[in-house]
């Protein structure tokens, strides 16, 4: 009787070793993954910059084991195109100048982004307490302007609000907004300083 021939299903594999992957019945050797995870690396680096930790929870995410997450970074950590400290204080002078964000909503960014506490503070130190009150102010202005002609209550809300949202503290909002607001020619009871 001649023997039969086993039938594949729509992807040419044989059914009976459906489970072998298509690098083979071992699956891909170390160093294949390691290709593969850095050439990840790479194109995600070309995209955007990121943290060593974007890069790592990235690679994780995708199932490559730990030791060959590590080796990879390290070997593209020791070419200097992963470095926390500058994607840091280029991520806290865009979104400073861009988005008028406080030191404190910076800090809590690059934290989210893995990056380690004092590297985190070196960067935003760059920032001074009168950068940091200039940009409230800019914002503080902007919100104002745009809600002239309603009512103060509503104004002074908007405006706070806004600020609050960069992560500007309580005190410094109140008092840009009164300043804001007595450059406007308008007084309001409602701003008492809350540190006062």
């Amino acid at each position: 009787m001649p023997e039969r021939r086993r039938s594949s299903d729509r992807t040419g594999r044989d059914p009976v070793n459906a489970d072998e992957s298509p690098d083979g019945p071992a699956g891909p050797s170390g160093e294949d993954m390691e290709n593969k995870a850095r050439n990840l690396v790479l194109r995600m680096l070309t995209h955007s910059p990121r943290t060593r930790a974007q890069l790592d929870r990235s690679l994780h995410r995708r199932g490559y084991e730990e030791e060959v997450v590590t080796r990879v970074l390290d070997r593209i950590e020791e070419a200097g195109l992963i470095d926390d400290a500058a994607f840091a204080r280029g991520w806290v002078s865009s979104r400073h100048h861009s988005r008028g964000l406080s030191r404190r909503a910076l800090s809590r960014e690059l934290r989210t982004r893995g990056v380690e506490e004092e590297t985190v503070r070196e960067a935003v130190a760059e920032i001074d307490d009168e950068d940091e009150r200039e940009a409230a102010r800019a914002l503080a202005r902007k919100k104002l302007a745009g809600t002239r002609g309603r009512d103060q209550e509503v104004r002074i809300r908007r405006a706070l609000g806004a600020l609050a949202r960069k992560g500007y503290p309580a005190g410094m909002s109140y008092r840009l907004v009164r300043e804001e607001l007595e450059a406007e020619g308008e007084e309001s009871d409602l701003l008492a300083d809350p540190d006062l």
